[in-house]
């Protein structure tokens, strides 16, 4: 090759990267203009029916219906939600993979010793639709009507009274380790495999209290099967204004909630992310969304993204000493 050539190759080349780095520059937020053109999978990481998915399938229909391309739950239960988790963090990150994320990932950053995903590190958070408040219920033969008289009755029978949970290391199991620690009381925790039996026991007596989400223990309140005591919320449930929060009954700093959000592997274009959001927002103002949301007794929750990232740390950080304490751990 001559001299008189290399200065031309040289340009041909420097144009072509030139062109390269300009495509590359451009494709995100082309992509992100058009976005969604083909149907968006929102995996939940538990089986079809609970409230984690009840709740995503809600917000699926609101945003199919915003954005013109179908929102499909994609239910990939096990691990304790971990494996749908680790699924969308490996998954690209084009929007077209999100996570319905519940309280129990925040948990589980904790609770499992081998975890193949950081849940602050490796996603990017999109939005926070939900909270459920959980209730304090007492079977109606435990001689109580508040909190303190529990705390009470449980100082003066030591190792007698047990709470039962859905499962070890649920949200559920962690706010009655919550509240034992707190209330420096000798308590047992006998887990279930799900609320319903838990609530089948509670009610016939086999264990004495138990938090537990709304949706699941208010009916039982409602027929006199169970006795409410507080929600675990700062604020009185709108389904049970009467109800004094843990946080009246002498708890200050007591605050538990089951909440769900979407989530997406991290590098998702932020434009991406913007356009979920709002839409996500605009759907909690919907009176069909309110009214469904307030027939699991969930109550919407307006986030940016970063918002919700703040709180998704705020969660992984204020869970590890419970779970540590609890002596709850799962391989």
């Amino acid at each position: 090759m001559t001299q008189a050539h290399k200065p031309r190759l040289s340009r041909m080349l420097s144009g072509v990267a030139a062109g390269v780095i300009s495509a590359f520059a451009l494709s995100a937020p082309a992509q992100a203009a058009g976005y969604p053109d083909k149907p968006v999978r929102i995996v939940v990481g538990f089986s079809a029916g609970g409230t984690t998915d009840v709740i995503a399938r809600i917000m699926a229909k609101e945003l199919t219906q915003q954005l013109g391309q179908s929102f499909v739950v994609e239910n990939k239960p096990g691990g304790g939600s971990n494996i749908a988790t680790d699924y969308v963090a490996r998954a690209t990150p084009d929007g077209y993979t999100v996570l319905f994320v519940a309280v129990t990932s925040a948990i589980n950053q904790t609770l499992y010793k081998n975890v193949n995903f950081d849940l602050v590190k490796d996603f990017t958070p999109v939005a926070l639709g939900a909270k459920v408040p959980n209730v304090l219920v007492v079977n109606p033969q435990v001689p109580v009507k508040s909190v303190k008289e529990l705390v009470d009755y449980a100082k003066k029978n030591p190792g007698k009274l047990a709470f039962a949970s859905s499962g070890s290391g649920t949200s559920i199991h962690m706010a009655g380790e919550l509240f034992k620690q707190t209330a420096g009381i000798d308590v047992l925790h006998v887990p279930y495999k799900g609320s319903a039996p838990a609530i089948t026991d509670l009610i016939g007596g086999q264990v004495q209290f138990m938090f537990d989400n709304m949706p699941s223990s208010w009916p039982h309140v409602q027929n006199g099967k169970l006795r409410a005591l507080a929600v675990t919320t700062k604020e009185r449930s709108k389904s049970a204004p009467d109800l004094p929060t843990m946080q009246e009954s002498g708890f200050a700093n007591f605050d538990v909630s089951s909440w769900f959000g979407m989530i997406a592997p991290k590098g998702t274009p932020p434009e991406v992310v913007e356009k979920l959001n709002a839409a996500m927002v605009k759907a909690l103002d919907n009176p069909e969304v309110i009214k469904a949301y307030e027939s699991l007794g969930a109550v919407g929750q307006k986030t940016t993204p970063a918002e919700f990232g703040a709180f998704i740390k705020a969660e992984v950080d204020g869970w590890a000493p419970v779970v540590k304490a609890s002596g709850a751990k799962v391989d």
